[in-house]
């Protein structure tokens, strides 16, 4: 697992507690939030573990978050599927001309082949005189900050 696909499972299982544990959006469990937000100490770790739930929620919590995860997985990865071609064809895209925008992505889904971007990777754009480094001096000859 990479750092980015790792910061991604991160994120997808913060949002899934959050769909069950404060945002009582399981049909299992109902709706009810269960936990309190207390603030974080030291680091981001609680001084004390506050338990606010017995265990056998707490475990119906994880499986519930398990599952949703579960069902996300596998839509994701049907949606991926079943789009293959056109995936690849965005891929190829991204190979040919780095970055594409809007109206590319739009012909790739439609299943047209990608024409090259209205603009210039951004590397390629001139740099705008408002984002340019100040040449002017200051009152004692030294360069000026903007």
């Amino acid at each position: 697992v990479t750092t980015g696909a790792s910061n991604d499972i991160k994120r997808t299982t913060d949002i899934a507690r959050n769909m069950v544990t404060r945002w009582g959006m399981s049909a299992r469990l109902g709706p009810m939030t269960f936990e309190e937000d207390e603030g974080e100490v030291f680091l981001g770790r609680s001084v004390t573990q506050h338990k606010n739930v017995s265990d056998d929620t707490a475990a119906a919590i994880d499986e519930e978050i398990r599952a949703i995860l579960e069902r996300s997985y596998a839509r994701a990865k049907e949606i991926l599927n079943g789009r293959m071609e056109t995936l690849h064809a965005m891929a190829d895209a991204l190979i040919r001309f780095e970055t594409i925008d809007k109206e590319q992505i739009d012909d790739l889904m439609a299943g047209r082949p990608a024409r090259p971007p209205a603009t210039p990777p951004s590397s390629d754009r001139p740099v705008p005189p408002s984002a340019a480094p100040s040449t002017d001096n200051g009152a004692d000859g030294a360069p000026s900050l903007p």
